[in-house]
């Protein structure tokens, strides 16, 4: 268990209601159903509320056990992908939180019959070993990455894997809870896994930076009132609040935002929507590409970064569709959204042929 914030938490979330991440199964949710353990948004506390069964909690929460073994629950990830690091959210949890508990994953095609789900051993791999956890608190677990030895799954720190390969990939884990009690949140932060030697023989367009395509937005100047993450995410922003959204500029400079896309790739199409900005969307856009494979955002800083898109103006509230408009620079790995001066936008979706390798 660590308690400072690990670099892991700036990955994807593959469990996240928001991404199809769902709970499909637990021996137990007596006080507080499964499904809160995927929401997106941090859990609450109200003093006050109970339901027929006890009192309401923002989590899953099993009932006291009377005889030995340990509870679990299920969740099928939203994404395929390598598990870096897990944090079990016990906030709330006082005295009511599991001791310890352990996580196993599996890398299957189907939903595991209900069977399977409680199976001990084998297809199940144990990604966690059983651990203390704090009350009403993060826990913080970096996850070993698996590889093959002799035939079989080993877990082992720092391995990397050919993207393309999707060894050491996860669809489902199961949390074990030691004996029992409550979790209010599992985060389950790692690499979305795409076969991205098919989309290239396919040879049509996809959207490279969208979460479920491994892009990943890497730094932002400002979000003071929208979370950077918000742009990649599946389907139309909600409202306001489900977009990427910097405090008003009182200075010179204008605001950005670094997306790392899922794979390199040469852009054919872009959509910068500003869709629920009305008063407060960027007067204009442009956009920068650059090719640097594996390079961090600090590594990012001394490289050199081509316009793709020319600064143009932006309308409120609106879809905005660029194909013409874009410069043809070749193949990809990263882009640069400038918003001028500052303001909101909702989504960014970049379409592009997948680089043949």
């Amino acid at each position: 268990m660590e308690h400072s914030t690990p670099a892991f938490t700036s990955l994807a979330d593959l469990a996240s209601a928001r991404v199809g991440g769902r709970a499909i199964g637990a021996n137990d949710e007596f006080f507080a159903p499964k499904s809160n353990l995927v929401k997106p948004e941090a859990p609450i506390f109200i003093p006050g509320k109970f339901t027929a069964r006890g009192k309401w909690m923002d989590g899953w929460e099993s009932r006291r056990r009377r005889t030995p073994g340990h509870d679990w629950c299920v969740l099928k990830l939203g994404m395929r992908g390598r598990i870096r690091g897990v944090d079990v959210d016990t906030a709330f949890f006082t005295g009511n939180y599991p001791s310890h508990c352990s996580i196993d994953a599996i890398d299957i095609s189907t939903t595991p019959p209900r069977g399977q789900q409680a199976a001990d051993g084998g297809p199940w791999v144990t990604i966690l070993p059983k651990s203390p956890l704090g009350g009403d608190s993060h826990n913080y677990f970096e996850i070993p990455t698996l590889r093959q030895a002799q035939g079989r799954p080993e877990l082992s720190r720092g391995t990397s894997h050919d993207p393309s390969t999707g060894a050491g990939s996860w669809t489902c884990v199961r949390l074990n809870i030691h004996p029992d009690g409550g979790v209010a949140r599992l985060r389950v932060y790692g690499d979305v896994v795409v076969d991205w030697k098919e989309a290239a023989r396919r040879g049509k367009t996809i959207d490279v930076a969208g979460i479920r395509n491994g892009g990943l937005v890497l730094g932002a100047s400002d979000m003071h009132f929208g979370a950077k993450d918000n742009m990649i995410m599946p389907g139309r922003a909600a409202n306001m609040g489900d977009g990427w959204e910097t405090r008003r500029r009182r200075g010179p400079g204008f605001d950005w935002a670094i997306v790392r896309l899922g794979t390199t790739a040469d852009v054919r199409r872009v959509e910068i929507d500003t869709n629920h900005f009305k008063g407060n969307y960027p007067e204009s856009a442009s956009l920068e590409g650059c090719l640097a494979p594996g390079v961090t955002l600090a590594g990012l800083g001394s490289v050199a970064w081509t316009d793709l898109l020319p600064r143009t103006p932006l309308r409120p509230h609106d879809r905005h569709l660029f194909s013409k408009e874009l410069r043809r620079i070749g193949p990809i790995s990263h882009v640069r959204l400038n918003i001028f001066p500052d303001g909101g936008i909702s989504r960014l979706r970049v379409h592009g042929l997948v680089a043949r390798t």
